[in-house]
């Protein structure tokens, strides 16, 4: 079968562990494992910088030939929906757009965000899921509706390059902050995922309303469980500070007034103290502040934190070049995702 990566959880504990840690070695200098001749096709649904160029870079390091499109920009704009009758814009079906693509590479990436109004299309994925039901080659998801396994998997290198191997009770705060427009869910999502499978002791901190799908909070708190971990959720953002050794700063939007964005857009004019600032990071216990990039400065996070010395980010998103290279030396490799 195909080895994919959808949610993250894939590989399990000791994989993405594995695969974390061959990403710091690659950094510090360990020769790559190259796959001289092996194609990659690329489907960007949305803009993109640090997964499309750490992806295209991955690939130059290893051999491997990018192929690069955006439907709807420089292809054909891509159906998505079964059943339909395409006398619309859409020139092109996904089924046959994607078995075409894998005549043509050795695996295929994909990235489509949620389209935050219809809240059960969202929750099924259906880009990611016609890509994995009809390609037949690897599919690496490069952010769906639901998840961002690549974004999760640098954050793990991100806390190993900072706390070692052992990440079990590590405190990580994941805390919702302002954005001036609605956001999907995916980044979070997947950091509760990634987090909890490595056993940290997580703090979910959002103003009501902002709570994200019950069913990726109870995947994650089984995990954290399983791995020795916990996980929490609270609407007081300086008590989910104290104690913290990491603080993981996003935007989303919330799960239960899911596209009501009129609603939403007047919760979130009131919830500006929720900004990250020196003030609440002076709450935890010399905790290093991350976000996924980009980001709004003096919205989501004051200049005084995403400039100072424990702003983690650079080298959070520098890690989605390493953590792409050690994920793709291991794509068509026999036996578990390991180094």
């Amino acid at each position: 079968m195909p080895r994919h990566l959808v949610d993250g959880t894939e590989p399990g504990a000791a994989g993405v562990s594995a695969l974390a840690r061959r990403a710091l070695a690659l950094r510090g200098g360990a020769k790559p494992r190259r796959h001289d001749g092996k194609r990659l096709g690329a489907v960007f649904f949305n803009s993109s910088l640090r997964t499309r160029m750490s992806m295209e870079a991955a690939c130059g390091a290893l051999g491997i030939q990018p192929l690069t499109l955006s439907p709807g920009q420089d292809a054909w704009k891509l159906e998505i929906r079964d059943g339909v009758v395409m006398n619309g814009d859409e020139a092109e079906h996904i089924t046959e757009a994607v078995k075409v693509l894998a005549e043509y590479a050795d695996a295929l990436a994909v990235r489509a965000f949620a389209g935050l109004t219809d809240l059960d299309y969202d929750r099924a994925d259906p880009v990611i899921a016609a890509f994995i039901k009809h390609a037949g080659v690897p599919v690496i998801n490069m952010e769906s509706a639901r998840y961002h396994p690549l974004q999760g998997l640098a954050d793990t290198a991100t806390w190993m390059s900072r706390f070692g191997e052992d990440l079990r009770g590590v405190p990580l705060t994941i805390t919702w902050a302002p954005h001036p427009r609605t956001l999907p869910l995916a980044v979070v999502q997947q950091d509760l995922l990634s987090s909890s499978l490595m056993g940290m002791d997580v703090t979910l901190a959002h103003p009501e309303g902002f709570d994200v799908d019950p069913e990726i909070l109870e995947r994650a708190t089984a995990q954290a469980q399983a791995a020795g971990g916990k996980l929490r959720v609270t609407n007081d953002q300086d008590g989910a500070m104290k104690g913290a050794r990491v603080v993981l700063a996003k935007n989303w939007s919330g799960f239960s007034g899911y596209a009501d964005r009129a609603a939403e857009s007047k919760r979130r004019a009131t919830l500006g103290d929720w900004t990250v600032t020196p003030e609440k990071l002076a709450l935890t216990q010399d905790a290093g502040f991350m976000h996924c990039l980009p980001v709004r400065r003096n919205v989501v996070v004051s200049d005084a934190v995403l400039d100072g010395s424990a702003s983690w980010v650079i080298e959070q998103a520098g890690l989605r070049l390493w953590t792409a290279m050690a994920l793709l030396e291991g794509l068509w490799e026999e036996g578990p995702w390991s180094v």
